[in-house]
């Protein structure tokens, strides 16, 4: 089969299309046929392994102190079942599914094996596999955050860095469970968050939100590039400070801002499951979420994919396009390099 592979560390052009032998499933495993998968920024940073100083070791640890450990990146994916093993009875053949690749990785290839109690459902049937690919890790991430910073509805809440794979869902969502929404990102980003349901935006490259007077019960710091003090005096009195990736003064600081205030400040690591990924599943089936990919790129050009998604000027998700179900072969469409998709955002 073929595969994205890359052998060191470094920029997109470390990726390199190869063909490795094809796995296969376990007794307990499904063998699945990867339709889509996408490129996110941890994809990015573990390819190049630009890590925060405080995960660095950790994860050198378990990636590969000298060269990658897991050799094929990924994090989400779209497919069909086209083997189970024998112990398997969640799945069977020719089921469309999703979800996050696990801690190897390995959506960027034709097949994955996958076992059946992994993070793993049902593909939303009004969605194509590109749209399916794009929802695990920027909905659970969103999901998790949001829940653990106990939002309510009719609170106010600032998304900063809200127009990425995480921030897109947590806008959604934040909506979903009847807060007031506050989006920051960059200007051209801004017509996206109005159309998926922001009640206000804010363009950072002109306007300060920390300076403008107004207070939020709840800030959620997808981007990490506004300063803790300044987020924490933009809080209510009981207001909450979510941290997606914080470093470790920030870690710190919270804790003693926790400790000593009403104010709460709060971070951890997502815990992705089957159920809260159905969660997400029924709400986009229920067309209380949609996917907003920014552009689409066919498997062989997933370098620039890479280099696109580290530019910067990603708008919601980037999808990979890595081959086609053996039962919709009619229904998808051949794919140009970098094509933007924009349909959902009218849909809204």
């Amino acid at each position: 089969m073929k595969a994205m592979v890359y052998e060191k560390y470094g920029p997109p052009s470390v990726l390199q299309l190869k063909e490795i032998d094809r796995p296969e499933p376990k007794d307990n495993e499904v063998l699945i046929k990867v339709c889509a998968a996408s490129v996110t920024a941890g994809d990015c940073e573990a390819r190049s392994f630009t890590f925060p100083p405080l995960f660095w070791l950790p994860l050198r640890l378990l990636f590969g102190i000298f060269k990658p450990r897991f050799k094929v990146l990924g994090q989400e994916l779209s497919g069909e079942v086209v083997s189970v093993g024998k112990e398997v009875t969640r799945f069977e053949k020719g089921d469309f599914v999703f979800g996050p690749s696990g801690i190897g990785f390995g959506a960027y290839a034709q097949y994955k094996c996958m076992r059946e109690d992994e993070v793993l459902a049902s593909k939303p049937v009004n969605m194509t596999f590109e749209e399916a690919a794009t929802v695990p890790t920027g909905g659970l991430n969103a999901l998790y955050f949001l829940r653990k910073g106990k939002i309510q509805e009719g609170e106010h809440i600032l998304i900063n860095g809200a127009a990425g794979s995480i921030g897109n869902y947590a806008v959604q969502l934040a909506k979903y469970f009847g807060a007031k929404v506050t989006a920051v990102d960059s200007s051209e980003k801004l017509s996206m968050l109005r159309l998926i349901g922001a009640d206000h935006v804010i363009d950072y490259q002109k306007e300060d939100f920390t300076k403008n007077g107004k207070k939020y019960d709840l800030i959620f710091d997808v981007a990490d590039t506004t300063s803790y003090s300044s987020c924490i005096q933009s809080l209510k009195p009981e207001g909450r400070y979510i941290l997606a990736s914080p470093s470790l003064i920030k870690m710190i600081r919270g804790f003693l801002t926790s400790l000593i205030s009403k104010k709460k400040v709060k971070t951890g690591l997502a815990r992705y499951n089957n159920q809260d990924l159905n969660y997400l599943k029924n709400l986009v089936e229920a067309g209380q979420l949609k996917s907003i990919i920014d552009k689409q790129y066919p498997f062989e050009q997933l370098a620039l994919a890479h280099q696109y998604v580290e530019s910067g000027h990603k708008t919601g998700n980037v999808a990979i396009s890595i081959g086609q179900s053996q039962q919709s072969d009619d229904e998808e469409k051949p794919v140009l390099e970098g094509t933007f998709i924009s349909p959902l955002w009218l849909g809204l």
